[in-house]
């Protein structure tokens, strides 16, 4: 069984920023689908709320600590984006840890 870390990040952004937060988290986004420990990341919108988005992210790093030291707290691509996040939130973006405990593929 795999064992690569996945999680959600879920977003309620203030409409007014709506357009220039998903522009930035695509930036982002590409960046880090370049970083060695980078799997996979699907970006979605809620359909009943396009204000809250969702990122499930899969990294090949053995925690969410670590994940955080080497990925969101290293990276100089993320210090810009992470400066002004707070600022267009409704409120606090939340992560959310997944334990794969299967797996079905086409």
């Amino acid at each position: 069984m795999n064992k690569n870390l996945a999680f959600y990040v879920r977003f309620h952004i203030k409409p007014e920023y709506v357009e220039q937060w998903k522009e930035e988290a695509k930036e982002v986004i590409t960046k880090m689908s370049k970083e060695d420990t980078f799997v996979s990341c699907y970006m979605h919108e809620e359909k009943d709320d396009p204000t809250r988005f969702s990122l499930y992210e899969v990294w090949n790093e053995p925690s969410m600590e670590s994940f955080i030291k080497n990925q969101l707290e290293a990276k100089d691509y993320r210090h810009e984006y992470e400066k002004t996040l707070s600022a267009k939130l409704q409120s606090e973006r939340t992560f959310v840890v997944l334990d794969t405990m299967q797996e079905w593929h086409k």
